[in-house]
């Protein structure tokens, strides 16, 4: 029953996104949603995540980008991988926190993306974060400069923030010292929609919450 839901709903969101697509692009947004309902039935994704990088793949295939999702980097797997001239990864955050962090969940949050940005950022060209219109990404500020930007500082801190939470391995120094965010994706689902934003500028916007 679950399986048969999650196909559904993948193909919903694909018929969603699809509407005006010529045929080599739905035969690329076709071939992610097919891998993503045969990665459901390893138990290997979840829905929420993966409606999100059919639209995200949707976004990008039509702007001319080749795409997989769940790609295997070495140790690592991103979320979506695209290929036009030079690699693009997005990697997709929700916003979930654990239950074991309920008493920390911002802080979490600030360590989660900072690993991201360091761990994936150096595979690719350009790396992007993609979040639901409904979250609030918790940038550390240090991740919206360009890494010779830095202060020594800043990445001390940063290096603090993530060996409270990544132990095994920890973020490297140097990991830190090279991530580079590009860009946030912020995804609205609901709309099948993707507006891209400079990491400044939805830096700035998320600033004018409550803390």
């Amino acid at each position: 029953m679950a399986e048969d839901k999650f196909d559904e709903d993948m193909d919903t969101i694909t018929l969603r996104v699809s509407g005006g697509m010529n045929s080599l692009q739905l035969q690329s947004l076709l071939r992610v949603s097919n891998k993503l309902k045969e990665m459901h039935r390893r138990g290997l994704v979840k829905i929420n995540h993966s409606v999100m990088e059919g639209v995200v793949a949707s976004y990008l295939i039509r702007k001319g980008f080749d795409v997989d999702v769940e790609h295997p980097l070495g140790d690592l797997v991103c979320d979506v991988y695209a290929e036009r001239g030079g690699a693009l990864i997005v990697e997709i955050e929700t916003g979930f926190v654990p239950p074991e962090h309920a008493l920390d969940p911002v802080r979490y949050m600030v360590a989660r993306l900072i690993s991201k940005v360091a761990r994936y950022s150096k595979h690719a060209e350009r790396f992007m974060l993609a979040t639901p219109v409904d979250n609030f990404a918790q940038l550390h500020p240090a991740l919206i400069k360009r890494p010779q930007e830095r202060t020594h500082q800043e990445l001390l801190d940063m290096k603090s923030v993530c060996d409270e939470y990544y132990h095994n391995p920890p973020v490297s120094w140097e990991e830190l010292a090279n991530a580079r965010l590009h860009g946030i994706f912020i995804v609205n689902v609901d709309q099948a929609t993707v507006t891209e934003l400079e990491p400044e500028k939805y830096y700035g916007l998320v600033s004018l919450m409550p803390k």
